[in-house]
């Protein structure tokens, strides 16, 4: 196999290890159409900022804290902490963080540690778990996974601005951590693993057109009594009540079915999960979400009616969201 970048190859080797060959030599057949030239225009930009980081090791990394932190200021020359900026800004927009590089602060669209904060002290203890991160973004939830103490993480999400900047916050560290990151959706995952201890699919539901059968792909991943933690938006209301936006919502384009909570336990509980529970309910507010010199386009004050911030600029309700946790059969 020719070697692939952001240590893929290493990936592969992890799936191996988790007894997942058959996916591992999937990925080996198609993974490299994703780098052929002319593919994706923006890939030599963010390959050339991960080339141009500075030559920096550190055994230092905080994955259990709010603020993601690898490296120290004191590891650093100034010259070297302003050459990581530039090419950490190189990587613009980040989503999810907060991030911390050798005294350098990412900070990031998303408070993504308050989400986080809300669901930590509440699904069962990861120490020791295999877990599959659906949807993982540039890996923030991923590390700190790792840093509530899970076995391994594999982590999916087709976007690779994402991959790049999980390879900026990681391959600095002297002692990888085994968490890897693998450029493809879920669909892509083959069905019926029943490997994973612990899946996560944070802000993916509603992006999909057909979500029953995105929970039955996230039942087939998980071991019997695996746990899945699913967090996506939600609507006021009773059984039977769902959200089908006309156009975009919150100017996003590609949001299909927001359901009510109750209507959510009903549709995991319909593909099979038992012991469905819904572990918090709250409206995003502008304090999680928002712009910042490291994501600079619009963000969600941008996506309200400035008249009534309970109301998105289409007229629906403001994006509220659920974090709900079920047992696979």
């Amino acid at each position: 196999m020719s070697t692939l970048p952001f240590k893929l190859d290493q990936a592969i080797a992890a799936l191996r290890q988790l007894e997942l060959s058959g996916w591992g030599d999937q990925l080996e057949q198609t993974l490299p159409e994703l780098f052929e030239a002319g593919r994706n225009g923006n890939l030599p930009r963010w390959l050339a900022a991960l080339e141009q980081m500075p030559s920096l090791c550190t055994d230092q990394q905080q994955l259990g804290r709010p603020m993601v932190q690898v490296g120290s200021q004191k590891e650093c020359s100034v010259q070297q902490q302003q050459q990581l900026r530039t090419q950490l800004e190189a990587l613009h927009p980040w989503r999810k963080g907060p991030f911390e590089l050798f005294g350098v602060a990412v900070d990031t669209e998303w408070r993504s540690d308050l989400k986080w904060g809300r669901l930590e002290q509440q699904i069962e203890p990861l120490k020791g778990r295999t877990v599959l991160d659906v949807g993982c973004g540039n890996g923030y939830y991923a590390l700190r996974m790792m840093g509530a103490g899970a076995s391994m993480v594999i982590g999916v999400d087709p976007n690779l601005l994402f991959l790049a900047q999980f390879q900026a916050v990681t391959q600095f560290l002297q002692r990888p951590v085994p968490v890897h990151l693998i450029p493809v959706g879920l669909e892509a995952v083959p069905q019926n693993l029943q490997r994973f201890d612990t899946a996560f699919s944070m802000g993916v539901l509603y992006h999909r057109r057909s979500p029953i059968d995105h929970l039955y792909s996230l039942r087939g991943v998980l071991r019997s009594g695996g746990e899945l933690v699913l967090e996506t938006l939600v609507i006021d209301g009773g059984r039977g009540e769902v959200l089908v936006p006309e156009g975009r919502y919150a100017k996003m384009r590609n949001v299909w079915f927001i359901p009510s909570v109750e209507e959510l336990i009903l549709w995991l509980e319909r593909v099979g999960f038992r012991n469905v529970r819904c572990l918090n309910q709250s409206t995003t507010t502008v304090e999680e979400q928002r712009s910042t010199p490291w994501m600079r386009f619009e963000s969600l004050s941008d996506f309200l009616d400035p008249q009534d911030s309970s109301r998105t600029i289409e007229g629906d309700q403001a994006p509220q969201r659920a974090l709900l946790s079920a047992v696979a059969p």
